[in-house]
């Protein structure tokens, strides 16, 4: 379908107000982590695509995709229960 685009994601997430030292600390581990090849190789064999990335590029894909889904629920008038 043009213009459909849907991609999941995991991810970790620290409360806002988390010091920027300890979110870059994590960040570090967790990029290390993703670097590893058997962790490469077990994610890959459950389908997944080990992505790192920085603590403001993870944060734009985060915003782009509520204002995707945003324009979803408003087109299709999606109301909570």
């Amino acid at each position: 379908m043009p213009g459909y685009d849907v991609t999941g994601w995991f991810g970790a997430l620290a409360p806002a107000n988390t010091p920027r030292d300890v979110v870059t600390r994590l960040n570090r581990a967790i990029v290390a982590a993703l670097a590893v090849p058997e962790i490469r190789e077990h994610m890959a064999g459950e389908g997944l695509e080990p992505s790192a990335s920085t603590p403001e590029q993870f944060a734009a894909i985060i915003k782009a995709d509520i204002a995707k889904w945003q324009r979803v629920i408003r087109a299709a008038n999606i109301k909570p229960d």
